[in-house]
């Protein structure tokens, strides 16, 4: 009679023996029980048929290849057993998901109540309105205060630790989600949840992802027990965010209030997009009072009627959904050209600045009509307002638009608008954007009362800038481009653009006109009979000799084109431009 012999596999301790002599078993049964370094392995039947000699002793010792038992193989029936429909579920599985259910908002109605009696919407739908597809990291945390409340309590008032941190898809491409939770200890910063956000930056820096802040909250979190922190200065999160800073986009939203810590984190941020209703400050009322500087209500601090007009907020809203949309549309600049895209009627560009050049125009019409119809997202256009700063498409292409407004001092530049400026282009060169320059300005404010804002410092900030690019400039003169502050809105010089273009409308010149004249012809103007016409006259011939179509018989420009041909013209210089060595200089400020 042939038997089959079952060896040990492996060198270990017999821990079961599970048939007989004599047993039937179909092949793959189970026959007995090894312990091999603290783990148990099932030695099955290599053949179906019967169990004839058990050489393995439970509790003995086997080495590899020693006989356990032995059998003669022949065919088993084994009968069928009915088919059990019903799922099992298995106890360890359901306790995980019984948890991760806790944290949803389904599992809280009353948190959800108090927050929709603010007016404002969880910090988990915003993070699904943003995402189409969310991985939530260190979603099992809770607060590390362990010695001051039980643990079924932490599970249900301090889920994930008040920090909603993940991956998720936005506009079908990975970021990540930093989401604070208002409704948790009011979205105070605990040691989880730094923990949590060291690894999601560390992440993000990792995997060259952007990050989305939503930033409403506190700072540091004092009712932490379970830590040996004292200071709590030796935090990294705020090292760790800074250092994302020009590397990928960062984007801060805020509704409600955002104080200290979180402050912080948003002041951070690439753009800042705030409701009506936020309030931002680097100390709120606790800190305040504390400090010996008053009492105040929350909402007395960093209102958006400060925080908007002083460029602190990029982009106001009117609620988080709106403020949601925004955020896509930022990130939507740095994920590449749109496939599809269309624009207005260039021919009306025409007639958009006035044939008198003493006339004031909507600069804003002039860029929704070159632009990409609907891409256009400006940034800060309460701050600096004689500047323009704004993320468009042309032929759907990502680029950064900046533009004087004659509406505001005549489109001179003042220390903010350099400013406003100088950052944008910073912006706009740390993730590739090629600018264009829509020039229309007498030169940089001039002063006693403009010195008084330290504008040497703030209008070199431009020139710094500007010299330093490694993206591709196109500068188009509208109008007027007289003096330094043309020569900025160009990068330094009208030579330094791919492509340096007029309208018919252009003028050019070291100082204004009308200044120019006065400074120049000084002496003939005070001997003249009748001062007022020889200066009407001299104007009219510098005038004439200061006019694009002139600057351009002198090469000082590349064209004076049809304006209907801006985009073409745009289109053609940034087309495959090569960018170059990216250079980070000195801060004139």
């Amino acid at each position: 009679m042939d038997t089959t012999p079952v060896t040990a596999p492996m060198y270990g301790v017999v821990v079961s023996i599970d048939v007989i002599p004599g047993q039937s078993v179909p092949p793959g049964a189970p026959l007995l029980v090894l312990e091999s370094m603290k783990m148990e392995h099932v030695v099955v039947a290599p053949v179906g048929g019967v169990v004839r000699e058990v050489a393995a002793v439970q509790g003995e010792v086997v080495r590899e290849d020693e006989l356990l038992l032995s059998m003669e193989e022949r065919e088993v029936v084994v009968p069928a057993e009915p088919e059990d429909l019903a799922p099992r579920e298995r106890a360890d599985l359901a306790e995980v998901l019984r948890r991760h259910e806790i944290g949803l908002d389904a599992a809280r109605p009353e948190a959800v109540r108090r927050r929709r009696g603010t007016g404002h919407r969880t910090a988990r739908e915003n993070v699904a309105d943003l995402c189409t597809a969310f991985t939530e990291y260190g979603a099992l945390t809770v607060a590390a205060q362990r010695a001051r409340r039980t643990m079924d309590e932490l599970i249900d008032k301090t889920p994930a630790d008040g920090l909603v941190a993940g991956v998720g898809d936005v506009n079908g491409r990975p970021a990540v989600v930093l989401a604070y939770d208002y409704t948790v200890l009011a979205g105070t910063q605990g040691a989880m949840n730094h923990y949590k956000k060291d690894r999601m930056l560390e992440l993000a820096d990792r995997r060259r992802l952007p990050v989305v802040l939503f930033a409403e909250g506190g700072g540091g979190r004092p009712g932490d027990t379970d830590t040996t922190s004292i200071s709590g200065l030796d935090t990294m999160a705020f090292y760790l965010f800074a250092r994302l800073s020009g590397q990928v986009p960062l984007v801060g939203i805020v509704a409600g209030r955002c104080f200290a810590g979180n402050a912080a984190l948003l002041g951070c941020c690439d753009v800042v997009i705030a409701t009506g209703d936020a309030n931002i400050g680097m100390g709120g009322p606790a800190m305040i009072e504390g400090g010996g500087l008053g009492v105040f209500a929350p909402e007395e601090v960093g209102p958006m009627s400060v925080q908007v007009p002083n460029g602190v907020v990029d982009v106001p809203v009117a609620d988080e959904a709106e403020a949601v949309r925004v955020a896509k549309r930022y990130l939507g600049y740095f994920q590449g050209p749109a496939a599809e895209w269309e624009c207005a009627d260039q021919e009306a560009l025409r007639d958009l600045v006035p044939q008198d050049r003493k006339r004031v125009y909507d600069v804003r019409t002039v860029i929704e009509t070159v632009a990409d119809t609907g891409s256009v997202l400006e940034l800060r256009r309460a701050f600096g307002p004689g500047v323009v700063t704004a993320l468009a498409r042309i032929e759907g292409v990502p680029v950064g638009l900046v533009a004087n407004s004659p509406a505001h001092l005549g489109g001179a530049i003042d220390a903010d608008g350099a400013d406003k400026m100088s950052r944008f282009m910073k912006l706009c060169d740390a993730f590739g954007l090629p600018l264009v320059s829509l020039c229309d300005t007498p030169g940089f404010m001039v002063g006693p009362d403009a010195e008084r804002t330290a504008t040497v410092r703030h209008f070199s900030r431009m020139f710094v800038t500007g010299a330093n690019l490694s993206v591709p400039v196109v500068t188009v003169i509208l109008r007027k481009a007289y003096g330094l502050g043309a020569q900025a809105m160009a990068g330094g010089s009208l030579k330094v653009p791919v492509a340096t273009v007029a309208w018919p409308t252009g003028e050019l010149g070291g100082m204004g006109l009308e200044g120019a004249v006065r400074l120049g012809y000084r002496k003939e103007l005070e001997g003249a009979e009748d001062s007022e016409a020889l200066f009407d006259d001299l104007v009219a011939r510098a005038y004439e000799r200061g006019k694009a179509l002139s600057a351009a018989t002198v090469y000082e420009i590349d064209d004076v084109i049809d304006p209907a041909a801006t985009r073409q013209w745009i289109g053609t210089a940034l087309r495959d431009a090569p960018r170059g060595e990216r250079r980070i200089p000195l801060d004139t400020w």
